[in-house]
């Protein structure tokens, strides 16, 4: 095993992953640097999903490897990756799957509570970023009595309260309509620069792909090209007014 570059704060080598003999992965390698926003793009069935889950170690590859700093996540066991999840990991997925007891401010604010967090800080912390997404009403309410986007605000609000190192997110505002997944993803992509939280971003959407520092493709679970996109300033990062989401 060779471990990743000194720059990379997540590495992968020759990632190859078949679920029922059924090629998902086929010797995707890559590299993310601290604080860098990559995009993984590609359409419907082409790996963006079992890439994701890879290498935020939810699934394990069939063959290759996985570095998260000089920590190698193809090689250990399940305890130890949820371990690592839970401590250094977001997720955002295309469902909010909040817990239906729990309001929408517990479920925000479980990551903190899970931690030992005091009771009024954790509810604190998760009321200013349901406000934050335009999900404040939503603070005492439970999931069966909000709409699809409220949810997904929560589950974005929970990926983000404990400004996580890494933040995978798997096309998080596939089930919104245009104008709530710009606000989602103007929020998200503030936090993570704002917060130099590293970002993988999977999307079908090259409008999506292209709020990104830059974007890996995949087709049949294969990498076939990289597109880099220009800097820009100011604290929300590149423009999402013309999003089509």
């Amino acid at each position: 095993m060779v471990a990743p570059p000194d720059n990379d704060v997540l590495w992968a080598r020759a990632l190859h992953y078949s679920p029922n003999g059924s090629p998902a992965l086929q010797g995707v390698s890559l590299g993310v640097r601290e604080g860098e926003i990559l995009a993984v793009s590609g359409p419907r069935g082409s790996g963006k999903t079992s890439l994701l889950r890879c290498l935020s170690g939810r699934l394990v590859p069939t063959e290759g490897e996985v570095w998260f700093h000089s920590t190698a996540l193809h090689t250990m066991d399940r305890l130890q990756r949820e371990k690592l999840r839970r401590e250094s990991f977001g997720w955002i997925g295309t469902q909010p799957a909040l817990v239906a007891e729990l309001t929408g401010w517990e479920n925000a604010a479980l990551p903190l509570l899970l931690r030992g967090t005091a009771h009024r800080a954790a509810k604190s912390a998760a009321l200013d970023w349901l406000d934050r997404l335009d999900a404040g009403d939503c603070a005492h309410q439970r999931p069966h009595r909000l709409r699809q986007d409220q949810c997904q605000r929560i589950a974005v609000a929970r990926a983000l309260i404990t400004l996580p190192p890494l933040l995978f997110a798997d096309e998080p505002t596939a089930a919104l309509h245009r104008a709530d997944g710009n606000q989602v993803l103007r929020t998200l992509t503030a936090a993570a620069r704002s917060h130099r939280i590293t970002v993988l971003l999977a999307t079908g959407d090259p409008d999506v792909a292209a709020l990104a520092d830059r974007a890996v493709h995949l087709v049949d679970g294969r990498r076939t090209g990289e597109t880099p996109y220009p800097a820009t300033t100011g604290a929300e990062g590149r423009d999402t007014c013309s999003l089509s989401v």
